[in-house]
Formats: structure tokens, C-alpha cells, sequence
């Protein structure tokens, strides 16, 4: 499992910037990174100079970094299926889909179901923080891969997150509103929905809360998650970033550093002076309110855009990067900015056999699987598999697997060609 790192803060403070130098200081110490934005405007890709799609895209001139934009809106209409069907006819009335019988209920039935309808958009859908239940959502399903080492997450303003962090508690009340609605249509519940329509629903429901409370958990799971504070020398941005800290540790959410953006650098002018000074002291006063490290970056001449810019950008955050072990780890990296570092995925060569160590911190044994096909093996986590490159056709009832200390050690026998055509 990949270790995520996000960073954060209120719009316009340099998060892309610090996120995208951070990845390609990373990948430039040899582990394999994925870069994510859920930003609509493209910003990560411009930073980069690269064109970045919904997959992940290899970044030219930096081995091993690869970029994803994501884009929740396009998911939105897929994400719940069955419920959006279900729910699509009563977009305007409750009673339309019966036709004349909507005469068949007596007026307080009519007047609950009306009254719920105001509460509930059924014709989109729509959920404070939905749109971001979805991004982590589909960031999560990176996270669990173990062929990346490091995610680093460009997050859209804090505000986004906390949304989505409140958004189980959201989902409890709302699907119990909408399934009061189809109590009080009683036996002619199965006519508007069917029943097996219903059921479905009741099902997607139970598992859209499941997949938001495991990605919940992932992101308060220091083993596996950390998050930066991302903020500029100014009142507003103060404000913003003490109000974005007192939440998030709310929320459980390991929150392990804050970078100063864009402060004057220290010259010999009046004006310069006056507003230097002015911004050492918000600089103090979050050193002095917030229990983790603060550190600044000046403001740079030029734009920070570019893989020269961003290395320059990164080598002042983290020092000059130097190739990482092969091994598991955990690294511990930077100076400025400092971070813990694990690889994903560790092999090496036994008797006759190689051994995969693969990092999964957090997960309990019922979370994995593993299972092969035409010689090819996979490992489930939470249900979403994950392809396992080995150096022959491998047959799962063959390897040796052990979870131990948030690591799952695979021994694997090694073929030679003429034992080619497994099937798993």
C-alpha cells in the first residue's frame, strides 16, 4: 500500500506547486509516484507541462513519476446506479410514476412523502461532499496498490475535505429519510420500485457508507497517511490554516507539518522591510499555536512551472535527493519538509522460489485475497485486485503468503519456460 501524502490549504497558496516538486523530488530518489489532482482547472498539469487524463500518465523527464487528474463529476452518474435508477422517475412528483394510483394512498401517506421529497434530491442526487466521496474514493483504489511506493495528493481547498470527512454522518440521516419513503409507501412499494429494485437500493446505500467510512479510515491512519498545511504570510491565510488544523485533528487526521509560502524575502527596501516584518509575525503566531513543525519558502523571482523549477523548488524543501534502497524501509526523508517513507513493493531472489514483500499497513487478513489466473497473480484488498508481477506463470495454491507487521510476504516458486501455462 502506497503511502499518501496530502497537502492542503485554502485556494491560491501554492499547494499544486509544493505537491508536484515534492513527487518529483521523489521520484527523483528512485521510488515509483503517482501524482493526483482533483483540480478542474488543470493546474497540476500545467505545473508540469504535461497533458494528464483520468489515468495514470508517465511525466517525461522524471523516471518513475506518473500524473492523474481526476474528475468525480464524470463518475457521479455511475457511481450509485441501481439508486439513481430507481429514484430518476420521482424526480417531480412522488406519486408520478403511479398514475391514477396515487389515489390509493390516504392524504398524511401523500403529505410524508411529499414532505421527504423536499428533503431528498432524488433527481441528482446531490450530498455535501459527494463529489469528494468520490475523488477519495477513487484515490483510495491507487492507495492499495502496492506497485506504487508514495501517492501524493494535490487536494483541493480544505474546505472540500472536511466536507467530505462529515459526509457518513450525511449519508446516515439521508438514506434514512429516503428509506422512511419507501416505508410509508407500504405494499405499493413493489409497483414504484419492484422489489428487488428496492432491496438493491438499500444495498447500494449500505455499501457507498462502507466504502466512505473505509476511506475515512485510511486517511486517519498515520501508518498510512500524513498531511501538510499548505498556507501563504497573510491574515486570511492564518485564519484559514488555524480553522483547517483545529478540524482535521477533529477528524482524527494526521496532520504532521505547515509550509509558509511565498514570504518576502529579506532585502534592503522600506516597503520590503515593512512587509517582511508583518509577516514574521503570522509566521510566529502559527509556530506558536500549531504542535508541528512550520517552515517557510520565499518568494521565488519567476513562476514556480517546469521540472526545472519544481526541482529547484523541491531541492530547497527537501535538500538534494540521493537514491533510496530497494528495500521496504521506512525511509525518513526531507529537512525543511520532512516526511515517512515506505516502498510498496520489495522482491528478492530465495531457493528455487522469489520472495514478494508487499507493504500493507492497517489491514487485517480477512481484508486480503489472492487467487491467480492464466498463470498470472493476483492479491485483493477490500475486494479490488491487483495484478502481482512475477517472473514465471505462477499457480496461487502454490505460494506461500504471511501477513506479518503490516507486511505480506509471498514465496512464489520460480518456473522455467517449459512449466510456462499455468492456470490459476
Amino acid at each position: 500500500m502506497a503511502r499518501l501524502l496530502l497537502f492542503g490549504g485554502k485556494g491560491g497558496v501554492g499547494k499544486t506547486t509544493t505537491s508536484a516538486s515534492t513527487a518529483v523530488w521523489l521520484a527523483d530518489s528512485g521510488l515509483k509516484v503517482l501524482l493526483v489532482s482533483s483540480d478542474p482547472a488543470h493546474s497540476t498539469s500545467d505545473s508540469l507541462g504535461v497533458e494528464l487524463s483520468s489515468e495514470p500518465t508517465p511525466v517525461e523527464g522524471v523516471p518513475g513519476l506518473f500524473g492523474l487528474e481526476l474528475n468525480p463529476e464524470a463518475k457521479l452518474s455511475t457511481f450509485m446506479p441501481k439508486l439513481g435508477e430507481s429514484l430518476s422517475g420521482m424526480s417531480t412528483s412522488p406519486f408520478a410514476a403511479l398514475g391514477g394510483l396515487g389515489g390509493m394512498f390516504d392524504q398524511s401517506a401523500k403529505d410524508e412523502m411529499a414532505s421527504i421529497k423536499e428533503e431528498v434530491d432524488s433527481s441528482e442526487l446531490v450530498l455535501p461532499g459527494l463529489d469528494e466521496a468520490i475523488a477519495f474514493d477513487e484515490l483510495l483504489k491507487h492507495v492499495e496498490n502496492p506497485s506504487w511506493d508514495v501517492i501524493v495528493f494535490d487536494t483541493a481547498p480544505t474546505g472540500h475535505t472536511l466536507r467530505f470527512l462529515s459526509l457518513p454522518e450525511l449519508i446516515e440521516a439521508w438514506s434514512g429519510r429516503l428509506l422512511r419513503m419507501m416505508r410509508v409507501s407500504g405494499g405499493i412499494r413493489s409497483m414504484l420500485f419492484g422489489r428487488k429494485q428496492s432491496e438493491a437500493m438499500k444495498e447500494e446505500l449500505e455499501r457507498f457508507r462502507r466504502r466512505v467510512l473505509h476511506v475515512r479510515r485510511v486517511l486517519s491512519d498515520p501508518s498510512t497517511t500524513s498531511f501538510t498545511l499548505v498556507t501563504i504570510p497573510e491574515r486570511m491565510g492564518v485564519n484559514e490554516t488555524l480553522r483547517a488544523n483545529n478540524s482535521l485533528q477533529e477528524y482524527g487526521l494526521p496532520v504532521t507539518g505547515c509550509l509558509v509560502n511565498r514570504v518576502t524575502p529579506e532585502l534592503d527596501h522600506p516597503f520590503l522591510k515593512r512587509r517582511r516584518g508583518e509577516e514574521m509575525g503570522h509566521i510566529d503566531e502559527l509556530d506558536s499555536t500549531l504542535e508541528m513543525p512550520v517552515t517557510t519558502m520565499e518568494l521565488f523571482d519567476t513562476e514556480v512551472q517546469g521540472l526545472e523549477r519544481l526541482r529547484t523548488y523541491g531541492n530547497l524543501l527537501y535538500g538534494t535527493p540521493e537514491m533510496l534502497s530497494d528495500e521496504l524501509g521506512p525511509y525518513d526523508v526531507g529537512n525543511r519538509l520532512t516526511h515517512s517513507i515506505h516502498r510498496g513493493t520489495y522482491v528478492e531472489e530465495g531457493d528455487g522460489i522469489e520472495i514478494i514483500h508487499l507493504h500493507f499497513p492497517g489491514l487485517q487478513r480477512e481484508d486480503l485475497s489472492l487467487r491467480s489466473e492464466e498463470g498470472v497473480l493476483y492479491v485483493g484488498v477490500n475486494g479490488r485486485e491487483h495484478a502481482i508481477p512475477t517472473s514465471s506463470p505462477t499457480k496461487s495454491a502454490e505460494v506461500k503468503a504471511k501477513l506479518e507487521d503490516d507486511v505480506l510476504r509471498l514465496e512464489v516458486p520460480v518456473y522455467d519456460e517449459d512449466s510456462a501455462g499455468l492456470k490459476g
